[in-house]
């Protein structure tokens, strides 16, 4: 494998999302620093600035800290950092991990015999009461399962991070609001590194999370006086003046009236109006012409908001079901979002497989095409595609209009991955990398391995994006590997928001100019 091809494989592993696996992450990680350690730091700091995934920057701390090639440790701390408190808690919960639980020993059975407890086992089974059983059952299983499986790495905080974390921490201390919202969104986290790395709290740490007796100039003080008090006006100031969070006011708030809803919508920054929207309408907030402008007001400014997450405001909305002018502001955050990653200035393909069981590669298609449409400056040739290619033409790069595009498109036929390409190349249509959404199995001519030489050799040299989807293979990665074409591969686990992840490889003009962008990215420095 050449030095460029191994460093594309690194940025592959960068499109997983694996939601708090930090087992499955690490090895991955680890491969990568030790195939091209220099490549690994630079990488670092150009996610820990450009990435989404947050299991991924932990990750990079993780590797770096423990490291011993040199420069690695210095970026590793700064990049510690950054991280907010929870966090920081969960790199050095990996670690130091968790040793396995022993099983208790289960009970012996009382009943008068072998066979009679059989029998009964058995009629339970067969009845609905049984199939819950059986549900509860499988679930203590798993939760023994994970208690007897160790967790992290069981290995020694280094020195170094631990004297950077009680840098950390102190100078949180010394900042007594920072110091305190820290607590209200992080309380456990906080706890957990002050005790387990036996760091000595500061006075104000001290009284507030092992004492629990907080200053009376504290948030936490305050929090205690709102739950206590049943007047609205006194927690509506209350929580304005000190900017509690609304997860944690909801939990001790027994009445939420609209003026206290309406100072909690005050107190939340974009990201939090958009993470809490299905609460929100629950409680009726939307129905109130006092509080439903102060909402608008948050989703507005998430358009311009680079701390917040282009598709969790589509994600966020479909949990709460919106609909009309919420759903309409909630796709336009989105938009922006992605818009503001960049631009797409190769002409490029999006082949959307709708072969037999494919009804996920439509899906996933129709939001990855208003999300690349938005952002494409240059030609964009987009087919849905069985044994036979089907032109797809959208007058527009909303959802909507990418649904109405998508429109009697159905999920059944054989398979034949290179169709697509083989009309753009008859067709002359010239394009420098090509988007495919499929599981990489076909099973009819005109294969994509011939077609790709075939374009290659007649047309136009291209990268290509896996959008990897169901029980996929690695056939077609394996047919770019033969014929010397660069490919990254994007495995699809029903995460939409993790879409935005393929954007900084479509954007460039080049992987090539990708990698230098990475290789010359400054490294951070501890001040």
């Amino acid at each position: 494998m050449t030095e460029q091809d191994l460093r594309l494989s690194l940025l592959n592993t960068l499109l997983t999302t694996p939601h708090r696996d930090m087992a499955a992450l690490y090895p991955l990680h680890r491969n990568m620093m030790e195939s091209d350690p220099r490549f690994y730091a630079r990488l670092a700091a150009w996610y820990g600035e450009k990435g989404d995934v947050r299991d991924h920057r932990e990750m990079f701390v993780v590797n770096l800290c423990l490291s011993s090639f040199e420069g690695h440790r210095e970026v590793g701390l700064s990049l510690l950092r950054r991280l907010p408190p929870y966090q920081v808690a969960r790199v050095v919960d990996f670690i130091k991990g968790t040793p396995a639980r022993p099983a208790k020993a289960r009970k012996p059975v009382k009943s008068t015999s072998e066979t009679q407890t059989l029998v009964a086992r058995a009629t339970r089974l067969l009845t609905g009461r049984g199939a819950k059983k059986r549900v509860q059952t499988q679930r203590a299983a798993k939760k023994s399962l994970e208690r007897a499986t160790p967790k992290g790495l069981g290995h020694n905080v280094p020195r170094s991070m631990k004297t950077e974390i009680e840098v950390y921490l102190r100078s949180r201390e010394n900042d007594a609001p920072n110091f305190d919202g820290a607590v209200l969104h992080a309380r456990s986290s906080l706890k957990r590194l002050y005790a387990g790395l036996h760091i000595a709290p500061g006075p104000r740490a001290q009284a507030i999370l092992f004492d629990d007796c907080p200053p009376a100039d504290s948030k936490l003080a305050a929090l205690k006086e709102i739950a206590a008090s049943s007047d609205p006006s006194f927690q509506a100031r209350a929580i304005a003046q000190n900017r509690i969070p609304y997860r944690v006011a909801v939990s001790v708030i027994k009445t939420m009236t609209p003026m206290v809803l309406a100072s909690l919508v005050n107190a939340m920054s974009p990201q939090e109006t958009i993470n809490n929207i299905a609460s929100l309408k629950k409680r009726g907030a939307f129905d109130s012409p006092d509080i439903k402008p102060l909402i608008e007001g948050k989703l507005a400014q998430a358009r311009n908001d680079g701390r917040v997450s282009a598709f969790k405001a589509k994600v966020a909305g479909e949990a709460a079901g919106a609909n009309g002018a919420l759903a309409a502001q909630l796709d336009a955050i989105t938009d922006a979002q992605v818009k503001a990653k960049g631009s797409i200035s190769r002409p490029t393909a999006l082949f959307i497989d709708k072969s037999g069981s494919m009804d996920v590669a439509i899906e996933v298609g129709k939001q990855l095409g208003a999300m690349v449409s938005s952002i494409c400056e240059s030609d964009l040739f987009v087919y849905a595609f069985d044994t036979m290619p089907y032109p797809i033409e959208v007058t527009g790069d909303s959802l909507s209009a990418w649904e109405k595009g998508l429109q009697g498109i159905q999920a059944v036929g054989a398979t034949s991955c290179g169709t697509a390409l083989a009309w753009m190349e008859k067709k002359q249509q010239r394009v420098e990398q090509i988007v495919m959404i499929s599981d990489e199995r076909e099973n009819k001519a005109p294969f994509w391995k011939d077609t790709l030489k075939s374009y290659q050799e007649n047309i136009s040299k291209v990268d290509v994006v896996f959008v990897k989807v169901g029980n996929a293979g690695d056939a077609l990665e394996r047919d770019c590997e033969t014929h010397g074409v660069s490919f990254r591969a994007f495995d699809f686990k029903g995460d939409y928001y993790a879409l935005t992840n393929l954007l900084p490889l479509l954007v460039r003009p080049s992987m090539l100019e990708l990698l230098m962008e990475i290789l010359e990215y400054p490294l951070p420095v501890r001040s």
